[in-house]
Formats: C-alpha cells, structure tokens, sequence
C-alpha cells in the first residue's frame, strides 16, 4: 500500500488535517503534550508534537507548548527526563538532547511565524537551556548524553543525542543573532562538537556496547547536518539494505523485525538533505499503511508477526509525519529546517564554523 507521493509545492492539506488534530486532542490545557492521552510527556518529544502544530497552523496551541516547557524549566536550565500533568514523573536523569531541543523548535516556529515577540519571550528560556547543555562538553568537543539526578554527568556520550545538539545549536545561535544577542561561544561548540563527530568515533560509545545497530546513529549525522554533500550520500547508501525493509519503512534496530513511522520520517529528511528527492518521496509514501482512522499513525509495524507494535498513536510520531510532509513539499518558510545547515551570520564566519 501507498499513501500520497508528495511534490513541492503539493502540500496535501486536508488529508493531513487530522494529524494535526490529533495532536490537539491529546494536548492539556496547559499545553503539555503527552506521548498519548492519559501518558507522560518528555522534553524532547513535546517539542516534535508542538512542531507539527507550527506546520499545521495551531500557533496557539504551539505557543502554549513553549510556554508549558518554559514553566517547567529548572533553575540550571535544565528539564527532567518526563512529565505527567505538570508533575516531575522521571527525575532519574535530565538528557542534554532533551534540553538542547527546545532551540529548534523555537526558532523552527519563529521561521513560520514571524512572530518576534514569541522569540523574545522564549529567549531567556532558550539561552539557559543552551548553557546547560553546554556544561556538559569535554575538551575533545562531546557532549554528555545526561546528568543523574543528583546532577553529575553519565559519563559517556551519543552520536544520535549529539547529533540532535547539533542541529539545536544551529537553531539557537539563528535565535541570538536575529534577537541581536549573538553568542560567538556557541558557534564554537558546535563547531567542536562537530568535529567530534565527524572524526573522533572513538568519544561516543565509550562505556556500553556500540549503538551502531540503531538506525538514528546511522542517519542522524546527515539529519542534522554534521555530515553533507556526498558524504552524507555515501553514509546513507552504505547501510540502506541493513536498515530500510522495502515498501514498509526504516527499521528501529537492525536485527529486528519492526520498522517505524517516526524514524522512517526521519530518514525522508535525511534523504533530502543529502539530495536524494526520489527516494525521500518513495520512502514517505510507503508508512501511511500505519495511518489510523483519526489521522494519527501508529508507532511502528512487526512484520515478523504481522502486527502493529506497540499499542500506541504518539503525538511526536504525528509530529515528525507533518515535519517529513512539510520538508518534502516546501510548506512553510520551516521547510528546510532539518535539509539544509543555515547559519545567520556573515559568510566568514559560516564557511569557518560549517
């Protein structure tokens, strides 16, 4: 089965309409958004849920999920791993990707909306976030994955949460210099987290087996731009067979039999970022199988077994389905958020932290 082929320009509006409003169900007067109803939330997450609003034309209701995740911040800028209601429901650890994210969905709803205001009232809570993330960066450029929750660091790091630090980065300097509050030493971090990633495999992974298995540590790097060009092509072509089960989607882990909607979405904006339109278009248009009768998608398929697993819808797996759609067709002015690296200063300084 095939869902939509979508083209630029060709955003196919009422078909995902309610995907967006399915987000909007699930949403908490607060503007917490669960996983699903009666589930937790976590920071990450939220903020891919609350994308989807952006892209669908819920500013509001996306406001308000800025707005919720500002109230809960800590005093070090920090969140906890989960929320439930407004109340901690995870304090074992707090994940510096978790708390870099904010950035990106910030200014991925400042790009659609123009609305400096929300910029500004999101910049304090954005720039504390930052900060603490970036207590947590070593000498050789890594950044630790979390802190427990007495506040001392794991000890090791994550190409995939690095990665995704990555791409925040980007988005939080675009906020510092567009509010005219530029903040040269993050540049500087991404630029050696960058470098970390792209030559130093031997910083991530240092204390567990490799995560290699996992197919976001194979496509996260050219998701978020640490890798471009032909070199993000070459990396996405040497393990597509491992990874994507043709006419299904993007495989979780490579030994298993389940593929899921989230990832393969990902991989879609990988698959444009590196240049591979064809195959980005193919891929999006094998995972609306999964799509509910709401409009929602489910997690993932095992196809081993023939079912659908685990038993859920997620509001973030609705998310990145409207971040992959948005990419593919050029709907808003977000679009390119995640195919493209744009740093907002002068062409010196891009050509010299790229």
């Amino acid at each position: 089965m095939s869902g939509p082929y979508l083209t630029p320009g060709l955003y196919p509006r009422e078909f995902l309409a309610p995907t967006v409003a399915s987000i909007v169900a699930v949403q908490r007067p607060t503007g917490e958004i669960p996983w699903s109803a009666g589930n937790y939330a976590d920071p990450w997450d939220h903020v891919e849920a609350a994308m989807g609003l952006s892209i669908g034309g819920e500013w509001q209701a996306a406001e308000l999920a800025y707005h919720w995740l500002a109230q809960q911040q800590l005093d070090d800028g920090s969140w906890w791993a989960a929320y439930r209601d407004g109340e901690v429901d995870n304090r074992e650890r707090r994940e510096s990707n978790f708390v870099a994210y904010v950035a990106t969905g910030v200014w991925h709803h400042y790009l659609i909306t123009q609305r400096h205001e929300f910029l500004a009232a999101l910049w304090p809570t954005v720039a504390r976030a930052i900060e603490f993330v970036l207590t947590l960066q070593s000498e050789h450029g890594e950044i630790d994955w979390a802190v427990d929750e007495h506040g001392q660091p794991k000890g090791d790091a994550l190409i995939t949460g690095c990665s995704s630090i990555y791409k925040s980065l980007e988005c939080a300097h675009n906020i510092a210099v567009t509010l005219g509050e530029p903040r040269p030493e993050w540049l500087q971090a991404r630029h050696r987290l960058g470098e970390a990633l792209r030559h130093h495999p031997e910083r991530f992974d240092r204390t567990w087996e490799s995560k290699a298995r996992y197919s976001m540590d194979w496509f996260y790097p050219v998701l978020a731009g640490v890798v471009t060009g032909s070199a993000a092509r070459e990396r996405l072509a040497s393990r597509w067979q491992e990874f994507v089960k043709d006419g299904m989607g993007c495989r979780c882990v490579v030994e298993e039999p389940w593929v899921t909607v989230a990832e393969s979405c990902e991989l879609v904006m990988a698959l444009l970022a590196a240049g591979d339109h064809a195959r980005a278009v193919e891929l999006y248009s094998w995972l609306h199988q999964w799509r509910a009768r709401d409009g929602d998608y489910w997690t993932g398929y095992q196809f081993a077994e023939d079912l659908l697993w685990p038993d859920e819808r997620p509001t973030w797996t609705a998310g990145a389905v409207l971040l992959a759609a948005d990419a593919l067709t050029g709907h808003t002015a977000a679009s390119s958020l995640f195919t493209c690296v744009d740093l907002r200063q002068s062409e010196q300084s891009v050509r010299r932290f790229r």
